[in-house]
């Protein structure tokens, strides 16, 4: 029994650090301030490629792309790939909008940004990668050339809900808010790496492009959906060559929330096959930091390898109940550092200034893990499970800015 309790001791310690470290780096966080955000916007404008990926259905992508056209940033084209797309007119025209529809179909997020990439207009000296569903805040590329004329080689702009119209939608935000907080802008600030959202990110074109052709997507481009996601291969690539992945706090894009339960399986059960699937990745990353004395790899493995949210609070809140029965200062531990966490979330959502939707649909979260949870049971069939989520709300940026007072 006692080596067994020393283990269990050893488990709830390991626990209580991934609850406790979110408040940790929060606190640490507000000593410092970004350097970047408040300069004014620069003179000089960096060329931008902006690539939109489109699978099955080119409408939603119309909203997008107009949003690109009235940004206050002029030196930048749009480059649309509509995959598995059937259309003879697109119906918008602009001499910065090129739209591909590739035959055959590429099936794959990673082969439309090659095709993009490979059909550029010229040299762009900076990619940006935007989802269909991706509205872009008028001043999103103004604000990420800021960062980039500081000499930021890779920058990821901060994604946020465009619609809070049901509790699963508000439950997905509230997440969205507190990783945009721990993950991203806080280690940033912390003079370590935001963790990539998956869209609306610039990157160094040379180094996107070294990405591209790197073994994982090369190997990846044949595996289908057993393919980890795109965004974790890059963060991977980047931060095994020590590069820093700054947070733009004010460069906006607004990405369509999840409205239905089956939407959220579908969605989950694809991010938590791809964090798991990542893990040896977040293990290497951290013991290079170790090795190498590099605290932007140390804290960016420790994020990345730290477990989703409801995991975490679930096993550990199973522990601490556990202890209660045999090793009570390890139960202890646990309730204090759930509580802790808890307190956490809600810092974060109030630093964030979170809209008041939010906090009243708070009540909801538990619905929102508990699909999350059956999610887990999809992970074992990915090209059987794994479902493109579709999104069917198109929404101006007009109306997006209109109901969030940023008119």
């Amino acid at each position: 029994m006692s080596i067994l309790g020393t283990i269990f001791l050893i488990v709830s310690i390991i626990f209580a650090g991934f609850l406790i470290l979110p408040f940790c780096i929060v606190l640490l966080s507000r000593f410092y301030k970004d350097p970047v955000a408040n300069k004014p916007f620069s003179k000089k404008e960096a060329d931008f490629g902006c690539i939109i990926t489109a699978y099955k259905n080119e409408e939603i992508t119309k909203p997008g792309v107009q949003a690109l056209l009235k940004q206050t940033y002029k030196n930048f084209e749009i480059y649309l790939v509509c995959d598995g797309c059937d259309f003879e007119d697109y119906g918008i025209y602009d001499d910065r909008l090129t739209v591909f529809v590739p035959k055959p179909h590429l099936n794959l997020k990673a082969k439309s940004i090659i095709h993009a990439m490979d059909n550029f207009k010229r040299a762009h000296e900076y990619t940006v990668v935007l989802d269909a569903d991706n509205l872009t805040h008028p001043d999103f590329l103004a604000q990420l050339n800021k960062y980039v004329q500081e000499g930021h080689r890779s920058v990821q702009g901060q994604r946020t809900a465009k619609n809070l119209d049901s509790v699963y939608a508000c439950a997905d935000a509230t997440g969205e808010f507190y990783k945009n907080y721990i993950e991203r802008l806080v280690p940033y600030l912390v003079k370590s790496s935001s963790v990539i959202s998956g869209s609306g990110m610039a990157v160094k074109t040379d180094l996107y492009r070294a990405y591209l052709d790197s073994p994982e997507i090369q190997q990846g481009k044949e595996k289908w959906k057993k393919m980890l996601q795109e965004d974790k291969i890059l963060q991977n690539f980047l931060l095994r060559k020590n590069e820093k992945i700054a947070y733009a706090w004010d460069a906006i894009v607004y990405d369509e929330k999840v409205t239905t339960g089956e939407q959220v399986e579908t969605q989950r059960s694809r991010w938590l096959y791809s964090y798991f699937q990542n893990l040896p990745n977040s293990t290497g990353i951290f013991l290079r930091g170790l090795i190498g004395l590099s605290w932007n790899q140390i804290l960016f493995g420790l994020i990345t390898f730290s477990p989703p949210l409801f995991i975490l609070i679930f096993l550990a809140g199973t522990l601490a109940i556990a202890g209660l029965f045999f090793n009570l200062k390890a139960s202890m531990l646990l309730f204090t550092s759930l509580a802790i966490f808890a307190g956490t979330i809600l810092w974060t959502l109030k630093l964030s200034k979170a809209p008041k939707e939010i906090w009243s649909a708070l009540w909801g979260l538990p619905l929102f893990v508990l699909k999350q949870v059956t999610a887990l049971g999809k992970m074992a069939n990915p090209n059987k499970n794994f479902k493109h989520t579709e999104h069917k709300r198109p929404v101006s940026i007009d109306e997006v800015l209109e109901n969030t007072n940023e008119k």
